[in-house]
């Protein structure tokens, strides 16, 4: 793709303004071309601040994702993934806002905690899973750089682009459900169940259902930052419940909420650095292609949309999703999970709740720089994002869950060569915890129907190739085990 200019001249940019800047601007208004996007220092505080209490989640959700064992018997201390996670969505949403000059903001990316939680870890250690997200982010860079992404992401057909988005979405919602006991693993009569041991039980459970109805509720009448209030709401239930009912360790498991003895703490930088590259060769180079594949495959789909989506609702993207700054912004977007994996928390990637920024009437890098910022104040406040519970927590991956379903409604489910193919890719991805199942489910039945129907060259040279890549991939590599 050819790299769209950042200068104010831009038709995009220019986009409901109607009149030329005023005379005399401040360097901030200069610099963020805030004046020529037609916005305000106002609206870009406010917008900062609204993505900011929209994604701030993400500080209790990650060391969730990233809860597990390695494959040493190493597990990670919530408050170095609380630190690292603050600190890698601080910087790679300052670099956008100030280098890309778009309002988008940065943080761990689900699907790629997700993968690394519940997958990679069963074959490496966590350094060597960092070690993972640095290379696969610099494999989305190669690919900006030389221009492929555009052409894979173009060459997937849109169904299956929405049925990507939909299995991740039913993915991390099963993440959450187990991860507060809602769902449990039971026996091959019913290889999975409501609750551990096949009922609900315990007060952490309960403040899970509560949480998620609260959510539920405050999202149903349009209350700014419902998730984070509705996370507050259950975590309140659970202070007050565990010294009544002398709950500990044994019932909460990961973190029993209580009140800290101070607000703030200094960080703890603990896993900034812990990065291996070496290591692999007791795993084999087809285990290690596969694990940068899968991470590739989570960080890659989410991107482009999203950005042209909230490109869009900035009116900074025109109806081709060309935007100005757009390789730029794709590009550091891949140099997120190089930064992810080195400050340890998994790789970044653009958040789509930066449309709750947008929507307060945010334009430019400006509203992502203040984002950014409060990322960075975070790093103080350890100590309370500690309060909360893992079933509390969890919560919000199942509404989240739940919005990505809403990319159901765009699928042509009466075309069979494409609702078949969008079935699998959703079904799967949960199932079988594993998105590199569903998206290769996805494209091989997506070609193999084109081929009984004899249109064999729509899907085009790269799908067939993506198409022999997961055949070789089933057929060979005990993908997910």
């Amino acid at each position: 793709m050819t790299q769209q200019s950042t200068e104010p001249q831009t038709a995009a940019e220019d986009a409901g303004t109607g009149s030329r800047p005023p005379a005399g601007r401040s360097w901030l208004d200069r610099y963020f071309h805030i004046s020529e996007r037609g916005s305000t220092l106002g609206r870009e505080l406010r917008g900062g601040i609204t993505t900011f209490m929209a994604m701030a989640y993400i500080l209790l959700l990650n060391p969730v994702l990233l809860s597990g064992k390695d494959a040493a018997g190493n597990s990670l201390a919530p408050a170095m993934v609380i630190t690292a996670t603050a600190a890698a969505a601080a910087l790679t949403t300052l670099v956008m806002g100030m280098v890309g000059k778009v309002p988008l903001a940065l943080a761990a990316g689900l699907s790629v905690s997700g993968v690394i939680g519940t997958q990679v870890i069963k074959e490496m250690t966590w350094p060597q899973a960092m070690g993972m997200c640095v290379i696969y982010g610099a494999v989305i860079m190669l690919l900006v750089v030389s221009g492929l992404r555009e052409k894979i992401m173009n060459a997937i057909p849109m169904g299956l682009k929405h049925a990507i988005t939909i299995g991740i979405g039913l993915f991390v919602t099963m993440i959450g459900l187990v991860k507060a006991g809602f769902v449990g693993i039971g026996n091959p009569g019913a290889p999975v169940t409501l609750g551990v041991g096949g009922h609900l039980a315990g007060w952490p459970v309960l403040a899970f259902c509560i949480t998620v109805i609260a959510i539920f509720m405050l999202l149903a009448r349009n209350i700014p930052g419902a998730i984070l209030i509705g996370i507050a709401i259950g975590t309140v239930f659970s202070l007050v419940v565990t010294p009544i009912f002398g709950l500990g360790a044994k019932q909460w498991g990961l973190s029993t909420p209580k009140l800290p003895d101070s607000v703030t703490s200094q960080p703890d930088f603990g896993l900034l650095g812990k990065v291996e590259f070496g290591g692999f060769a007791e795993l084999g180079a087809a285990t290690v292609s596969m694990v940068v594949f899968t991470l590739v495959l989570a960080g890659f789909f989410d991107a482009m949309a999203t950005i042209i989506a909230v490109g869009q609702e900035a009116k900074l993207a025109d109806n081709l999703g060309r935007m100005p700054g757009l390789n730029k912004a794709l590009l550091i977007d891949g140099a997120g999970g190089a930064i992810g994996g080195i400050s340890g928390s998994s790789g970044q990637t653009v958040f789509i709740e930066s449309a709750s920024g947008v929507g307060e009437g945010a334009r430019t890098g400006l509203s992502a720089t203040v984002t950014g910022l409060l990322f960075g104040a975070a790093l103080l406040f350890t100590p309370l994002a500690e309060i909360v519970p893992a079933q509390v927590a969890s919560a919000a991956l199942v509404v989240i869950g739940s919005m990505m379903m809403q990319n159901a409604r765009h699928v042509d489910w009466k075309d069979r060569s494409i609702a078949i193919p969008v079935f699998l890719t959703v079904v799967l991805m949960p199932f079988t915890y594993s998105i590199v199942n569903g998206v290769a489910a996805g494209v091989i039945s997506y070609c193999a129907i084109k081929l009984a129907q004899g249109k064999w060259r729509e899907p085009g040279p790269l799908m067939w190739i993506l198409t022999a890549v997961f055949i070789f991939n089933f057929a060979f590599i005990d993908v997910g085990h």
